[in-house]
């Protein structure tokens, strides 16, 4: 258990975390009919500070360990930030499991909802993985109509704790199982893979307990955890031939560090390098908080693969 101290820090980086509006965006276009199946747009900001046109596409998939109750909503700060550096950016949402109950400032390390009826409380099998790559499919000519001044020939992909493992395995669809329904026949288009505190290794995860034992009940629990882990365990897709950067708080309670350490050090097994960053006295939320130096530390880190 974390002491008093490391517990009123984190609670305090969530809250900052979570005190900025949402952000609107530009253009909303949807990759499938479901209401869950859309992607914002965001267009670069006047003035940005490393404004080009065409500019990098920065690619965004939200955390929330796969639960309804979080949506893209909450990282629309982080998306408006990156737009304001001079990113274009999409941020995708897809279909997560249990019920939108609770407001997404109140995110955190709480309970899992209890499962309803036939509703896991976190992620769907396989809709989740469905979307993910239904969304990146079909991205191209989306950001062509929504914002034709990407360029996707530069395009960086990341996410947050559940959308890290998302991002992770969204660049590894090319070494999935030759069975899988989502592999592709080559590498993703990928300048690179930024993953911020990424659910990275779902076995280490479950060991954790994180979110709750979030992971198995992604998988669809006990019974098919060990069978499914090769289709949807970024540590057991490698290597990928993609640039990958974790950038990782020392004192992330959510997801603790050991999460993507363990990634770092299969990636390095199995020849592949993947760059770790850790960052002292950060929790799980600054990554993704404009106001913190730490998300300074990420768009830095997009920017070294995007640019």
């Amino acid at each position: 258990m974390p002491d008093d101290a490391a517990a009123a820090r984190a609670a305090a980086e969530e809250e900052s975390a979570f005190s900025h509006p949402a952000v609107d965006p530009d253009v909303t276009a949807a990759y499938g009919d479901h209401p869950d199946q859309v992607i914002d747009f965001y267009a670069p900001r006047p003035g940005a500070g490393s404004a080009a046109s065409p500019a990098p596409l920065v690619v965004v998939l939200h955390g929330g360990a796969w639960r309804a109750r979080y949506d893209r909503r909450h990282i629309t700060p982080f998306a408006d930030h990156l737009a304001r550096r001079g990113f274009a950016v999409a941020n995708v949402e897809y279909r997560r499991g249990g019920r939108p109950l609770i407001p997404a400032q109140d995110a955190g390390t709480r309970e899992p909802d209890a499962e309803d009826g036939d509703t896991p409380p976190a992620g769907r099998w396989p809709d989740t993985l469905d979307d993910i790559a239904a969304a990146l499919d079909a991205l191209p000519a989306l950001v062509h109509e929504a914002l034709p001044q990407a360029d996707t020939g530069r395009t960086v992909l990341t996410g947050h704790s559940a959308g890290g493992h998302l991002a992770l395995w969204a660049a590894a669809r090319h070494v999935l199982p030759a069975d899988a329904p989502w592999r592709t026949g080559g590498p993703a288009a990928l300048r690179g893979v930024v993953a911020l505190a990424p659910i990275a290794d779902l076995e280490v995860a479950e060991k954790l307990g994180v979110c709750g034992h979030a992971s198995r009940q992604l998988l669809g629990g006990n019974a098919v955890f060990a069978e499914r882990r090769a289709y949807a365990d970024p540590v057991l897709l490698l290597p990928t031939g993609i640039a990958t950067t974790l950038v990782q708080g020392r004192a992330d309670l959510v997801v603790p560090p050991a999460v993507a350490e363990s990634y770092a050090e299969a990636a390095a097994k199995a020849g592949e390098v993947a760059g770790l960053t850790l960052l002292a006295d950060v929790g799980h939320f600054p990554l993704i908080d404009p106001a913190a130096d730490a998300c300074a530390v990420v768009a830095e880190e997009i920017a070294q693969l995007a640019w």
